[in-house]
């Protein structure tokens, strides 16, 4: 397969690494030094594009390959208020997207887990909840995507929290302490408190790989279909 790769920082690489591993072909990168200089030919030389830029970049990104009809897998986060307008664009075209806001198997293993338990949590209004995510400081948005998609689980399931926040600690909202320390690959925690006992569940990444893994798996999946996919697709 030919992989055209949307953004070389370390994610990218680690892709790379993956991808080559797999037998798989990198046909193009895309840096910020020539993106502008990137055509509609050059994207057409792969069979999926694997996007991991940044906020205020990937929309951007996203049009051009479904203008091209280059189905991409996106992995940045922080762009979803503009979802409703990519998938509309993807829809019209006939092309194809697969996001995620985390491609760790494991991390959306853990969202299952993350949506049972806050079910389970919604009966016992003794226990209040509170979640935390740990990042490198290179990280650009705060709270992370995979804390949004575990925050709004909690809000489905659990009925006296209705939205989330990074500074808002009322008791109808669920507190996310963003934390940014070295280079640490993410790490969630979602914490269920009273007065008697603590329940608490954590995901702990140890590095990029199982990312990059994730993301690779799903430009297996998504080459040569049409339409929106998401990890729900594969797990």
């Amino acid at each position: 397969m030919n992989i055209a790769l949307i953004g070389y920082g370390k994610m990218g690489k680690e892709i790379e690494a993956i991808a080559v591993k797999r037998k798989h072909k990198i046909v193009l990168h895309v840096e910020k030094d020539n993106a502008d200089l990137v055509t509609e030919n050059d994207l057409k030389r792969a069979d999926v594009a694997i996007e991991f830029t940044t906020p205020q970049t990937v929309v951007d990104n996203l049009k051009r390959c479904i203008e091209a009809n280059l189905p991409v897998v996106v992995g940045t986060t922080g762009w979803y208020d503009h979802f409703a307008e990519i998938e509309h664009m993807c829809l019209q075209k006939k092309s194809a997207l697969f996001h995620a806001t985390n491609f760790s198997v494991g991390v959306n293993l853990f969202f299952k887990v993350n949506k049972y338990l806050a079910s389970l949590m919604n009966k016992y209004e003794e226990y209040d909840v509170n979640m935390e995510e740990i990042h490198h400081i290179h990280k650009l948005d705060k709270p992370s995507g995979t804390a949004i998609s575990l925050a709004s689980q909690v809000i489905e399931n659990l009925e006296r929290k209705n939205k989330w926040s990074i500074t808002d600690k009322g008791t109808d909202t669920l507190f996310i302490k963003d934390v940014r320390d070295g280079e640490v690959p993410g790490t969630h925690i979602i914490r269920y408190q009273s007065d008697v006992d603590n329940i608490e569940i954590m995901h702990k990444a140890h590095n990029r790989k199982g990312f990059a893994l994730g993301a690779v798996l799903a430009a297996e999946f998504l080459k040569g279909k049409k339409g929106i996919y998401t990890m729900d697709d594969i797990i």
